[in-house]
């Protein structure tokens, strides 16, 4: 495997871990379908091109960067209910594909549920 390839195959797996730890600051049903969808994105994004992975990765990057910043001010300031997440410009929208909307809008309809519909259980826990 040539050695560029390796480097890539070594940025997106450090990335994806970063992206999973930073997600424990989450509240719970946040962090579970944050880890969902990233792992769920990272396996869709496999096999695209190479000017797609820039782009793809330079976003999850800008995620991780802000995920970390409203970390940092959460920890700083715990006596607030914590804040994460930001508002899309009309521009990032506007340049969203349609089946990117439709993502969207499902996540958004998925996180803001008042009920969740699914069980959480962290990596460590197995049933017998």
């Amino acid at each position: 495997m040539p050695g560029s390839i390796r480097q890539h195959i070594s940025q997106v797996r450090t990335l994806y871990k970063k992206i999973l730890q930073l997600h424990q600051v989450l509240p719970l049903e946040l962090k579970a379908l944050g880890d969902q969808y990233v792992k769920d994105e990272f396996r869709r994004h496999k096999s695209i091109s190479l000017q797609e992975a820039q782009h793809f990765l330079q976003e999850w990057e800008n995620y991780a960067m802000m995920l970390q910043q409203q970390a940092n001010q959460h920890e700083q300031n715990t006596t607030n209910q914590p804040d994460f997440g930001a508002h899309l410009t009309k521009e990032k929208l506007n340049a969203l594909r349609d089946e990117q909307v439709g993502q969207l809008y499902e996540l958004m309809r998925e996180a803001t549920k008042t009920k969740r519909q699914f069980s959480v259980l962290d990596d460590g826990d197995s049933k017998h």
